[in-house]
């Protein structure tokens, strides 16, 4: 389910604090820094140079904003927490996941995240991914609904820069079993957290308008043995029966299970609400994009020229962040792992 000494960034709210027990990580820990808030403490492997420190640093910016964007999705304010950038699964692109050891703030406030050199918002989604389970207060963890829950957290808030190992369209493949009226005892499970996922993004879909707020803590009062069909009643008031025809009837509506060609089928994320959780770059881009062209329309240029325009400043824009997603993790490890692997 991401050696040039290491310089801390200009503003660090304590001194050098030691690093806590790692759930896998046995080498050094050097601190990076503190968010501002004083909830995220980042470490970073040093053996990894320049391109992991970057990770950490653009994380210790970041993680206010993850943080802030977490508590809203849960409706709780989260604990303060640890986190290490290194070669999660000797990986250095993102792929090796993130690990913590339990889904609460007391115990599973150490968290790993795989170095992704080059793509920081990676980092910042797998930060997410296990954060988000630390707000499960202890529930959830090892199920079927927990994790389709955490991967919906780190896409939106880490602006679906964990898209490349979806499930849905695995699940769609194996003929859509039905895990809305039952939870799957695992987090491993591709068609399971598929069906989650494409689930959810139903009920997040215009048409249902239901959103992560309120979605997350509904399923963290379900706890493990909760099912999709009871978050529907609880969310709709209508009656836990109907959940898998209307959700089967939906995806008819998008064209039958060929559709699902990603996580979000029925487009959940690209609700105006979720705009508050996209990457402070992502937005600044965007408003110099609209900038750009009521400038134009304003002094009365012609259409070629407001798309000149409109190219300049995405040219000038930082490259684009590529993508990956999260994956199956082994049950009880709170491990995200690419889909498939052992």
């Amino acid at each position: 389910m991401l050696q040039h000494p290491i310089k801390k960034p200009a503003a660090v709210n304590r001194a050098d604090p030691l690093p806590p027990q790692w759930p896998s990580y046995t080498g050094t820990s050097q601190f990076v820094g503190t968010s501002p808030s004083g909830r995220v403490t980042v470490f970073v492997d040093p053996t990894l140079g320049g391109p992991a420190l970057q990770n950490a640093q653009d994380l210790v910016n970041d993680a206010d904003r993850i943080v802030s964007a977490n508590d809203k999705i849960f409706g709780t304010p989260g604990g303060p927490v640890d986190v290490i950038v290194f070669a999660l699964g000797g990986m250095t692109d993102g792929t090796g996941g993130a690990d913590h050891a339990s889904c609460d703030y007391t115990t599973g406030g150490a968290i790993e995240v795989c170095a992704s050199f080059g793509n920081s918002a990676r980092v910042s989604a797998l930060f997410e991914a296990e954060l988000s389970e630390c707000s499960m207060g202890g529930n959830l963890c090892g199920v079927s609904t927990g994790e389709a829950l955490s991967r919906w957290c780190a896409a939106v808030i880490g602006n679906n820069a964990l898209a490349d190992f979806a499930t849905a369209p695995r699940w769609a493949q194996d003929g859509m079993p039905d895990y809305v009226n039952q939870t799957d005892p695992t987090d491993q499970n591709a068609d399971s957290t598929g069906c989650g996922m494409a689930f959810l993004s139903w009920l997040m879909s215009p048409s249902q308008g239901h959103g992560l707020d309120k979605i997350a803590p509904a399923m963290v009062s379900l706890r493990d043995a909760g099912t999709l069909a009871q978050l529907y009643a609880n969310l709709t008031s209508d009656i836990a029966s109907n959940a898998w025809p209307a959700f089967q009837a939906a995806i008819q509506g998008l064209g039958g299970p060929n559709a699902v060609t990603n996580d979000d089928p029925f487009g959940g994320v690209s609700q105006p609400a979720q705009l508050a959780h996209l990457a402070p770059w992502t937005v600044e881009l965007a408003g110099k994009v609209f900038a750009a062209i009521l400038a134009d329309v304003a002094a009365g240029k012609e259409a070629h020229q407001i798309v000149a325009s409109v190219r300049a400043v995405l040219v000038a824009a930082p490259a684009a962040k590529p993508t990956i997603a999260l994956a199956a993790r082994r049950p009880k490890s709170h491990r995200l792992r690419p889909h498939g692997e052992a």
